[in-house]
């Protein structure tokens, strides 16, 4: 069984070292780079199961980078900054990353991060990849929605691991402790933010009332439940 392969974006070369190391000690397999040029050039190759970004690159955006990940790439997406401050760590989740990490940090946390990303993309309960319900089909072969009309609106990895969540689980409550079981991710605000973030996001994406959503509804002290009619195809 071949096994998973991280890639690492980060102009520091300590930083690759370490990360490298320790994932290839852990069973991963790895790619490193310096550049952006160079990632992004990578990925016409071949998908990563995970992405390792850095924000403070020298030849692009690191923020910028994520966002095209998010819409374009089938891996999950963690970042690694030294950019601690809160509104960084929400843009980030914002734009698409699945997890937000700091540093310093330990290479264990890192692996446990990564095996946690790697649970939750894994096989999941419905084989399909393609879900209709009321009026919307979710199709998460091109991360994409599309309504009635025909019209497309693309959705984020990270989007579509809540997304398919709820598809899965249609008119049950689905508590926060049991999404950050199925998700991982950061524990604690880190991961109650990054889903706020996300089921947000989603709810503006289908059209709904944020003041009284029809699908996903916040069952306050509880969790959440989708109420919407779901048929995999």
């Amino acid at each position: 069984m071949t096994q998973p392969l991280v890639t690492i974006l980060d102009d520091e070369p300590e930083i690759r070292h370490i990360l490298t190391g320790a994932l290839e000690d852990a069973g991963f397999r790895t790619q490193s780079f310096a550049r952006a040029r160079e990632f992004e050039a990578s990925l016409k190759r071949v998908t990563p199961d995970v992405c390792l970004v850095d924000l403070s690159l020298p030849d692009t955006d690191g923020l910028a980078l994520v966002h095209r990940l998010a819409l374009e790439q089938g891996a999950a997406v963690i970042i690694i900054s030294g950019r601690a401050q809160v509104q960084d760590r929400v843009t980030g989740l914002e734009l698409g990353a699945d997890d937000y990490i700091t540093k310093p940090f330990d290479p264990a946390e890192v692996i446990a991060r990564v095996r946690a990303r790697l649970r939750s993309t894994g096989p999941a309960v419905q084989n399909s990849d393609a879900a209709e319900f009321n009026g919307w089909t979710a199709h998460f072969d091109r991360y994409v929605l599309i309504d009635e009309n025909g019209a497309e609106t693309p959705f984020s990895h990270a989007e579509g691991e809540v997304l398919r969540l709820f598809l899965e689980s249609p008119k049950r409550l689905i508590s926060r402790a049991r999404m950050q079981e199925i998700l991982g991710g950061g524990a604690g605000d880190s991961f109650e933010r990054a889903m706020d973030v996300r089921i947000s996001r989603l709810r503006t994406k289908l059209g709904e009332d944020p003041k009284n959503p029809r699908l996903i509804k916040t069952i306050y002290g509880a969790g959440y439940i989708f109420l919407g009619d779901v048929a995999w195809r």
